[in-house]
């Protein structure tokens, strides 16, 4: 038997999508993200992250309504989904 537990999820949303429109525009290799590894080079009303060459990952931070910080990741192929609205929601993780 599967037992489903249910996670908090972001909905993307415009600024999210602009992010990774800014990411697939970088037009850069794995190895190349690899050199310019940065965990605050997107910086935006609600978002806060970058690339983390350990995680081989684009990390973030998510800031609600309330300020209160939420954590996701998501592959270069992922963003290309977010970016053309294939891939609309990510799961989230309170920091720690």
């Amino acid at each position: 038997m599967k037992i489903l537990i249910n996670r908090p999820q972001l909905v993307v949303n415009p600024e999210l999508r602009s992010i990774c429109e800014s990411i697939l525009a970088e037009r850069k290799s794995a190895v190349e993200w690899d050199l310019v590894e940065s965990d605050d080079l997107f910086q935006t009303v609600h978002f806060k992250g970058g690339y983390d060459a350990t995680e081989q990952e684009f990390c973030f931070s998510y800031y609600d309504g309330e300020r209160k910080e939420w954590w996701f990741q998501f592959s270069y192929a992922e963003a290309a989904r977010i970016a053309v609205g294939e891939l609309t929601h990510l799961d989230i993780r309170e920091p720690g």
